[in-house]
C-alpha cells in the first residue's frame, strides 16, 4: 500500500493533485483544505496517501496531514459515505472542527457540508462519535497552512496570505478561488487583495 508520495507538483486544482515522482505522475483525489496547503507548481511537496480498490477502478487520495487522512479513513467507515463525500467534509472542515462537531453532535454544522442532508448528518455523528472518542488527539489535530506542506518553500506572498484569511473566516476553497481570481502580487498589499475578495463575495470589506 502507498502511505506518501513525495515528488514534483505538476497539477493541482481544488480537488485533484499530481506528483511526479520519478517521471511517474500519480493522479490523487484532495480536500478544499489540502489544495490551499499546496506550493506552486513545480515545487516538491510530500502527500500522505490512501488507495482505495473499487469494482471497476482503484483510486488514490492525498492529505496534507497524517491527520486528515485518519479522519477520512474515519468518514468512509461510516455506511453510505465514500469517498467523495469525506472529501467534501474535509473540504469545509478542518480535522479538528470534524471532531469538535461530531462530539457536541452538531447537525447543523454537519448538515452545512455540500452533499450531508439531515439523515445523513445524523448517520455521520451517530457512527463517528464512538471511533472518535478513541482518537482524541485528533481534537487538536494542526489545520494545513496555506503554502506550508511543501519540503522546501519560499516566503508566502500577499494573495496567498490573503487565500490563507478569507478561509480562515469559513469561505470554501471554491469560493476563495473565484473571489481572488484575476488578482496578482504585483503591488497589492493583503488588505487591498481582502476587501477587493470581499467585495465579490457580497460582503463590506
Amino acid at each position: 500500500m502507498i502511505a506518501q508520495l513525495r515528488g514534483t507538483l505538476v497539477e493541482a486544482t481544488p480537488s485533484v493533485a499530481v506528483l511526479d515522482v520519478s517521471g511517474i505522475g500519480f493522479e490523487m483525489g484532495i480536500s478544499g483544505m489540502t489544495a490551499a496547503s499546496l506550493p506552486p507548481l513545480g515545487e516538491e511537496v510530500r502527500l500522505f496517501t490512501r488507495m482505495r480498490v473499487g469494482n471497476d477502478a482503484v483510486a488514490l487520495f492525498g492529505f496534507a496531514t497524517p491527520e486528515e487522512r485518519t479522519m477520512f479513513d474515519r468518514l468512509v467507515a461510516v455506511s453510505g459515505v465514500g469517498p467523495r463525500l469525506a472529501l467534501a467534509v474535509l473540504s469545509k472542515y478542518a480535522v479538528s472542527q470534524v471532531y469538535a462537531i461530531v462530539m457536541a453532535e452538531d447537525l447543523a454544522g454537519m448538515s452545512a457540508v455540500s452533499g450531508v442532508g439531515k439523515k445523513t448528518a445524523q448517520r455521520l455523528v451517530l457512527e463517528l462519535k464512538g471511533s472518535l472518542a478513541n482518537d482524541r488527539e485528533l481534537a487538536g489535530a494542526p489545520a494545513p497552512e496555506v503554502g506550508r506542506i511543501p519540503v522546501a518553500r519560499a516566503a508566502t506572498s500577499p494573495l496567498e496570505d490573503a487565500r490563507a484569511a478569507l478561509l480562515s473566516m469559513g469561505f470554501t476553497p471554491q469560493e476563495t478561488e473565484l473571489a481572488l481570481d484575476g488578482y496578482d502580487d504585483d503591488g497589492m498589499r493583503v488588505e487591498d487583495l481582502l476587501a477587493a475578495a470581499l467585495r465579490r463575495l457580497g460582503m463590506d470589506a
